[in-house]
């Protein structure tokens, strides 16, 4: 089987029987090999990572198989028979199918357009899950076998990198809260959204390992602090000043730690800068943006946009609109310019997980936003007509006459929307590989 011949990925076709070398976790298709049916199926196929895809010519249609020797794309040898013989079918031609109506059509799109969404929405949380596993093991490791962890850490930042410096845009894709665990979650988070910064910013591949490993163990050093002070926030004016001392010990601890891993000295300077603020008020030096490493920056940013939409204390989190809107406005001298100026054009204004109500007064939540061109996102919209579990997110770049208005606290939504939306006490956020909008009419969309 491994001798099939292979064809690039971007140009396979309907109709072509695939294999896909992969592992069953790692592709949100059933069977890992099956005929290629819709142009949803090519998409989720185009967006795995792959380069090229083995298929089998004798499980493929002929027509197919004809369609790409005539393209040059495959020779009549490798095609097989299938690709030399006549074009009429083998069995007699079926009675001719009715054309398809619009109404039917556009059924057919939704429900086309429902099945690649669900799938995209399950890899991206089976792979957010794997990540906080293999996280919490190096964390488990650090102590012990310093070496295992940094190894396992590496090959991690090394997966995430594939994806993120691909040729392909990339989308923030907000996931259900029960994705992760507290303390995995708020590492993934970071590093997701600290490398798509860091590729916003023109980092070149070292500079975003370096990255990608300080950002996955930026808060190593907390294992060594007891539980109760974990998760403070240093900056409550509920916190007492020993609690507060004691807790800014984390970042030396994981400077400890990072050393017995032999972790790189850029990505030591994240862990040990992580809590610095351009202005000289952060801890524990108080160094300025002109002594701060790039990749330090962009943590230290990331990290304080993290905590404040999702805090210790869930009572207090903000919504992702908020959290960007209080740093912009209060604290935005605490981070550098350069670097908070490439998160609000990467982020958007309304980043995923805000609730938002749009130009036609509809309410919704941003599910997903395209970090090349962040202010059109994609938005799951309350519509009562539609059950939620069968809800397509309206992609605002399909609709230009449509835009959203304003954010919203999730407690001032009516009540049909607030459970409909489920907006998440905690957000957890992934990257997926930006795919081309689904465009829906706008009866279904509405």
């Amino acid at each position: 089987m491994n001798d099939s011949p292979t064809i690039d990925v971007r140009k396979l076709r309907i109709g072509l029987h695939v294999h896909l070398d992969l592992g069953w976790m790692a592709h949100p298709f059933p069977l890992s090999s099956f005929r290629i049916s819709t142009e949803q199926q090519l998409e989720t196929l185009r967006g795995l990572g792959l380069d090229r895809v083995r298929i089998s010519p004798q499980r493929s249609d002929a027509l197919t198989l004809q369609g790409l020797v005539g393209e040059g794309l495959l020779s009549p040898e490798v095609a097989g028979v299938a690709a030399s013989e006549p074009a009429a079918p083998e069995a007699a031609p079926e009675p001719a199918v009715p054309a398809e109506t619009p109404e039917a059509a556009e059924r057919r799109r939704r429900r086309e357009a429902l099945q690649a969404e669900q799938a995209c929405a399950a890899q991206a949380e089976r792979h957010y899950s794997e990540a906080g596993r293999a996280l919490r093991r190096s964390f488990e490791l650090a102590a012990s076998q310093p070496q295992a962890a940094r190894e396992q850490c590496e090959a991690q930042v090394n997966g995430f990198l594939d994806t993120v410096l691909g040729a392909q845009e990339m989308a923030i894709r907000l996931l259900s809260e029960g994705a992760g665990d507290r303390g995995s979650m708020h590492a993934i988070n970071v590093t997701v959204i600290a490398l798509l910064l860091g590729k916003q910013m023109g980092l070149g591949k070292p500079e975003m390992f370096d990255l990608g490993t300080g950002a996955m163990l930026h808060d190593i050093g907390k294992i060594e602090l007891p539980e109760r002070v974990r998760w403070i926030d240093p900056l409550s004016p509920g916190v007492s000043n020993h609690e507060r001392q004691f807790y800014q010990e984390h970042v030396a601890h994981g400077v400890a730690l990072g050393r017995k891993m032999a972790l790189a000295p850029g990505a030591l300077l994240v862990l040990a800068q992580h809590h610095e603020h351009a202005d000289s008020t952060g801890f524990p030096l108080k160094l300025g943006a002109d002594k701060m490493n790039t990749a330090a920056k962009i943590v230290a940013l990331v990290n304080r946009y993290d905590n404040l939409c999702n805090p210790a204390t869930p009572a207090q989190a903000l919504t992702p609109h908020e959290a960007l809107a209080l740093m912009y406005g209060q604290m935005k001298a605490k981070f550098d310019t350069a670097v908070f100026g490439a998160f609000v054009k990467m982020m958007g204004v309304y980043p995923p997980g805000s609730v938002v109500q749009l130009t036609d007064d509809r309410y919704g939540m941003v599910v997903s936003v395209n970090s090349a061109r962040p202010l059109k996102p994609c938005v799951l919209v309350h519509e009562p007509r539609q059950p939620r579990n069968e809800a397509v997110p309206l992609n605002l770049e399909t609709t230009p006459s449509l835009g959203i208005r304003r954010s919203l606290k999730p407690q001032h939504l009516p009540r049909a929307t607030l459970d409909y939306l489920s907006p998440r006490p905690r957000v957890c956020y992934f990257f997926e590989r930006a795919r081309e909008p689904f465009l829906l009419s706008a009866g279904s969309a509405a």
